[in-house]
């Protein structure tokens, strides 16, 4: 029988996978059921990966072993996400910048 301690809060694991899956919709990883479109907004993602974090530490100490690598499975898996897509944001900015620039150069030719 696991210790009172190991026993996890099936409530607080589902809060975690849907604020995971909120985050994963934000980022535009996976389809928002809502409206059946992949849509991205790095600005809402941001807050509530924030939010998720702020969770991680006002719990210390008080989940299971099973939540707790759950939490920071959990932070791992966004985290790399969205730094994927914010790369991906950088390249295209910069792309973006450097179109007008070679328009110019073959409009000089």
């Amino acid at each position: 029988m696991p210790e009172e301690k190991d026993v996890p809060n099936y409530q607080f694991m589902s809060l975690i996978y849907s604020l995971s899956q909120t985050i994963m919709v934000q980022l535009g990883k996976i389809t928002n059921p809502a409206t059946g479109k992949v849509e991205k907004n790095l600005a809402q993602a941001k807050a509530t990966i924030d939010m998720l974090e702020m969770l991680k530490e006002k719990t210390k100490g008080n989940l299971a072993q099973t939540e707790e690598k759950m939490i920071l499975a959990t932070l791992q898996n966004i985290y790399l996400n969205y730094a994927d897509e914010m790369k991906e944001e950088s390249k295209s900015d910069a792309d973006k910048e450097k179109q007008p620039k070679e328009e110019a150069k073959q409009e000089q030719k």
